[in-house]
């Protein structure tokens, strides 16, 4: 056993040695070599790079099973990439390419990247507190009778330090506290140095009391095996006191300048102490550099036993002291984050590797026996199986009628909708989990929770029912749960709503999650909602209620710009029905989108994602309107998903088109109605998705300038019988911007009307009116058409 342990040491070196290389020359290449196209600096952040090689050797070489997810810190992609290229999962041709068109992605990325990618990276912070979720959905799953068969894996973000600024980091520690959090390790890079400079000192302490405070174990791995066996020396316990006093700045400027400058600024702290002398005497300036650098993050031995010793599922956080830059010539150097080594610094670099000119790119260069070296690669146990994408059956999605009320909003459409759902036993209702960070009720999924109960590992019981206090509120905590309260934290709701979205590809089993939030508070998560929408996690998100229609509640729980927001999200088709019977209709097409095959970019010539599917988002109002009476015909049906259809088909000489979006519905009918008695063929278009209508009105262009002249959108069939005089009023609860591209579809004039600042309290009359998006306002408008055309033709005549 001992020497199996030897063996596999020595082959863990070896690869943390071509790791570095490779992850270096590959930067080397996109920067020196590959031809340039323009000025801008390509980057690569080799010293990022370096600090994590022998943290990230260890934990994949020898920590991790296939069960296990990596979220890997955004800099050190290059050696990711450099370990997948070894393993025979990425490219040469990808490699040569990185942070080129089509090559290697400079952060690790499910969606774009061929190599196994666990947990999209890129904006800091994101992809630490993913993990976490992601080891909640993973419990969530196997206390399921159609989850209990699901291997139970860690869940392991690789951290560098300066994330930690990252206020979302701590709002997830929070979460998991709440949530008994399990299997989930945070390996903390901590070369203490950012982008602008040297991490303050004792920072850490302070950070890992935070920890420690939310049940996580903390690892201090700061000495490596060199620095050990040195500690056990004469003098050793002096010199480890000079570490441990040495600030950040200082070890940092010490470790550029190399073995003399540290043997003379040892000597000058802790000479003429004879047993110290002589420890520094021992060792050459090379070997006493090796031995200064040798911290427990720098050490891939120690990082392996460190990770051995964890026998227990708590969270646990490794503090790891690293170099960055480590093993290079830019090793600690301030400026080194974005800096590179230059061609003088390679060529010295390459020759001190041992890397012979010509085998630069090649996996094994320099190893001495490869042959036994494949042999241990092909017993990796976390890369045994291949990769680890998997797969799940699509669930069926049942027929979902719409509520009947005679008035009725679409926010309490919503809750009915989902709570005949719960009533019922189908493999989708099975599988739908929701989560609201802390307002369930006020979002309508009370009924929901009230059947299907909330989500704990271990039963808790309500004093409430317990006591029989009478409330609407059946608050019930049970592993069977299936709805996750959170804390009021909209980051933490997108990631949750992430982490879950990729349960079917992570874990093998299929979730359909369903997050609501107060539509104003979209925009305080937008970071997630972006990170969660590019790695294509799947997952409907609600928010409500929306708009100036909130009226008490005021400007600051108002939104106004969320209507962009959804136009503008790539991965997320955006909704804003008015009626009962368009939100069943979109949420029985939405069940089936969240499950189609979305592996991958989505081909252009289905850019709608019809096809590939996607995320949904909801934006729906609390003010109930009359509804339309039943109706079921396909154009309604059809026109409600594709994202508008005729309410009041116009006529042939139409002279004015209200198109609305949302719930101002009633006001566009009603200004229809007044304006029909003195204006001829009156249409209204009810518009339920701008975000689909744009995307294949741009779709379609793009078809027909590539030779597709049949290419037309649904938006341009839908107006091109106006007469070219028409004139277009749109009207919608939020920027008026999301409506008024429609008159360049077909050439008609257009006048948007909507929300453009902030609101404040009053009756949704008084604010309807304030903003101009009343009844009133718009006939104001189309009278104002009349008058504006008899002063044109007054300026014509005069001329």
């Amino acid at each position: 056993m001992p020497q199996s342990k030897t063996c596999d040491a020595r082959f863990l070196k070896t690869i943390e040695q071509r790791l570095l290389w490779l992850s270096h020359w590959m930067i080397h290449n996109a920067n020196n070599i590959r031809p340039k196209v323009d000025g801008i600096k390509i980057g690569g952040h080799q010293a990022s790079s370096a600090s994590m090689v022998s943290i990230m050797t260890a934990l994949y070489f020898s920590a991790l099973k296939p069960e296990d997810r990596v979220a890997v810190k955004p800099h050190a992609s290059p050696i990711f990439h450099a370990m997948q290229y070894l393993m025979g999962n990425q490219t040469r041709e990808k490699m040569e390419n990185f942070r080129g068109f089509g090559g290697a992605q400079s952060y690790p990325s499910r969606t774009k990247d061929i190599d196994d990618v666990d947990f999209s990276t890129g904006s800091v912070g994101l992809g630490v507190a993913i993990t976490s979720f992601a080891s909640l959905v993973q419990d969530y799953i196997q206390a399921k009778s159609w989850g209990a068969d699901q291997p139970l894996g860690r869940m392991v973000a690789l951290v560098g330090d300066a994330e930690l600024d990252e206020g979302n980091v701590y709002e997830t520690l929070q979460e998991g506290w709440k949530n008994d959090l399990r299997n989930c390790w945070w390996i903390i890079d901590y070369n203490r140095q950012s982008l602008d400079g040297i991490v303050r000192e004792g920072l850490f302490e302070r950070v890992e009391k935070i920890f420690e405070a939310f049940g996580w174990d903390v690892v201090r791995v700061k000495y490596g095996a060199l620095q050990q066996e040195a500690f056990q020396e004469p003098g050793g316990e002096k010199l480890r006191a000079w570490i441990d006093r040495c600030s950040n700045q200082e070890y940092s400027a010490l470790t550029f300048m190399g073995g003399a400058v540290w043997r003379k600024r040892l000597l000058d702290d802790l000479g003429d102490q004879g047993d110290v002398t002589a420890l520094l005497d021992r060792r050459d300036d090379k070997a006493l550099a090796a031995l200064m650098e040798n911290l427990g993050g720098n050490c891939v031995q120690t990082m392996a036993e460190t990770f051995a010793a964890i026998d227990h599922d708590r969270p646990t956080c490794f503090l790891c002291y690293t170099i960055k830059g480590w093993g290079t010539p830019i090793a600690g150097h301030k400026d080194n984050h974005g800096g590179l080594m230059n061609s003088t610094q390679m060529a010295q670099w390459q020759a001190h590797m041992g890397v012979p000119q010509g085998q630069e790119w090649e996996p094994l260069a320099t190893v001495e026996a490869p042959e036994a070296l494949k042999t241990f690669l092909s017993t990796v146990p976390f890369f045994a199986k291949g990769p680890r994408r998997y797969h799940d059956d699509k669930l069926a999605v049942p027929a979902l009628p719409a509520p009947t009320e005679g008035e009725i909003s679409t926010q309490m459409a919503f809750g009915k909708i989902l709570d005949g759902l719960s009533k019922g036993d189908s493999d989708l209702a099975a599988r739908i989990v929701t989560t609201s960070p802390d307002v369930t009720g006020t979002t309508n999924l009370g009924p929901w929770v009230n059947r299907r109960k909330l989500f704990a590992r271990k039963a808790q019981s309500d004093a409430f029912i317990d006591h029989k206090i009478p409330s609407t509120a059946k608050w019930v905590f049970a592993p069977e749960g299936q709805h996750i309260e959170l804390g009021i934290a909209e980051m933490n709701l997108f990631l949750l709503l992430g982490a879950a979205g990729l349960s079917h590809s992570l874990f093998g089993k299929r979730l359909i999650p369903i997050g609501t939030l107060y539509d104003p508070f979209v925009q305080r998560g937008l970071d997630a909602l972006n990170y969660a929408c590019y790695q294509d996690a799947r997952f409907l998100v609600v928010g409500t209620p929306s708009g100036v229609t909130l009226a008490p509640e005021g400007g600051a729980h108002q939104s106004v710009g969320t209507p962009l927001i959804g136009m503008a999200q790539d991965g997320l088709a955006a909704f804003e029905p008015a009626y009962a019977d368009e939100l069943a209709v979109i949420l029985e097409w939405a069940f089936d989108y969240l499950q189609r095959d979305g592996e991958g970019d989505p081909d252009e010539r289905t850019w709608l994602r019809d096809e590939t599917g996607g995320s949904v988002y909801l934006r729906l109002s609390t003010n109930p309107i009359t509804q339309p009476g039943k109706r079921v015909n396909e154009a309604f049906r059809q026109g409600a998903i594709d994202g508008a259809y005729w309410l009041r088909e116009p006529g042939p000489n139409c002279e004015v088109v209200i198109a609305y979006q949302g719930a101002v519905a009633p006001e566009a009918v009603k200004a229809a109605g007044l304006l029909a008695e003195g204006r001829r063929d009156i249409g209204v278009l009810a518009v339920t998705s701008a975000d689909r209508l744009n995307a294949g009105w741009t779709a379609a262009q793009r078809a027909r300038s590539r030779g597709n002249a049949a290419a037309v959108s649904h938006v341009e069939h839908l107006l091109a019988p106006l007469p070219s005089h028409c004139h277009l009023i749109t009207v919608i609860d939020g920027h008026p911007a999301t409506l008024s591209w429609l008159g360049a579809v077909q050439g008609h004039r257009t006048i948007p009307l909507g929300v453009e600042h902030f609101g404040q309290t009053g009756t949704i009359g008084d604010l309807y009116h304030h903003h101009g998006i009343d009844a009133a306002s718009i006939v104001e408008k189309v009278q104002g058409l009349t008058a504006g055309r008899k002063i044109k033709a007054g300026i014509h005549a005069s001329l």
